[in-house]
């Protein structure tokens, strides 16, 4: 059954043409996992906000955005208050400013079990105890009490997949939930979203510039640049035989993959702003195989088995 059906979202900035997400268009269906790469600027956190009701006033969105059959375009607050938190739910990217620095983390967690469940302050406080124990916070009763300044960075972000799963939601959205952090708290906190979503059978959409991150949550995954979705389909696959240039691009930059012992490679050229993106393939400009075609048309999809290939140069090598 399809939890998250998004069909046409494209963001503008305003009232100009300037575009930060370009005509996405994906489903997700309950209890699967989603992945969203690229570069940082490419758009994968402004389609999160989007999806959460989050973006700032000055953008301007259109496009269907329907979760479980019911139209969240164009944004109505009242309704998303009631879906936020209770149905979908997200871990932000940096835990210190997502949360409040004056309340206490006990307070913040069970805010969301009395504003949509109704419990009681008492009941509410048991429960995040609960929480934050599942979650692998020590000691966590005491925890209650703390500000997030008194918390390193990984009990931030296990305090913010506390907040997140709260309310058993159906959707978890997380964007970027290990950057910043060491290696080995990367790994478990990897590890602890992986159970839990198997646990509660949650539909996750995981976000990250990081292809490993990806490769290790995902069944699927979508591959950004400039708004636009390049490449997409099951993850194994897409990362195994990578059609389009940019996701060629981003593999061989990986250690181990690059030409050339003890050399990564580069793909050419950094991401241009918004308004200096071609009308056609946002690649175009840093792609070894672009041509009038590729800056003036958008590609329609072509397909490699269960691969989604949005590329005028589809499977050609420079």
């Amino acid at each position: 059954m399809t939890l998250l059906d998004v069909r046409g979202l494209t963001i503008r900035i305003g009232c100009s043409d300037v575009r930060i997400v370009r005509d996405l268009s994906f489903a997700l269906g309950v209890g699967e996992t989603l992945g969203i790469v690229g570069e940082s600027g490419s758009g994968k956190s402004m389609t999160a906000l989007a999806l959460m009701g989050l973006t700032p006033s000055v953008l301007r969105l259109s496009g269907s955005i329907r979760f479980e059959g019911q139209e969240l375009l164009p944004p109505d607050e009242a309704r998303l208050v009631g879906l936020r938190g209770a149905r979908m739910a997200m871990i932000f990217q940096e835990p210190m400013t997502a949360l409040n620095p004056v309340h206490r983390i006990g307070r913040q967690i069970a805010e969301g079990l009395i504003l949509h469940e109704g419990a009681s302050e008492s009941a509410a406080l048991a429960e995040a105890t609960r929480l934050l124990e599942r979650v692998g916070i020590q000691n966590a009763a005491a925890r209650l009490s703390a500000y997030p300044h008194e918390l390193s960075g990984g009990q931030r972000q296990r305090v913010m997949i506390a907040m997140a799963l709260a309310c058993r939601p159906e959707l978890l959205i997380a964007d970027e939930p290990t950057s910043a952090l060491d290696v080995t708290v990367q790994a478990q906190l990897l590890d602890l979203i992986r159970d839990i979503v198997s646990e509660q059978k949650l539909a996750l959409i995981i976000i990250s510039h990081d292809l490993g991150v990806v490769a290790e949550l995902a069944e699927r995954t979508l591959v950004f640049y400039g708004g636009a979705v390049m490449e997409a389909g099951p993850t194994r696959t897409l990362f195994a035989t990578p059609q389009h240039p940019y996701t060629r691009g981003l593999i061989a930059a990986l250690p181990g993959h690059g030409r050339g012992r003890g050399r990564l490679a580069a793909i050419p050229g950094a991401v241009p702003p918004p308004n200096r993106m071609a009308p056609g393939c946002p690649f175009f400009g840093r792609c070894a195989l672009g041509d009038e075609t590729c800056r003036a048309l958008p590609a329609p999809p072509v397909l490699f088995g269960d691969v989604a290939v949005y590329c005028h140069k589809a499977g050609e090598r420079p």
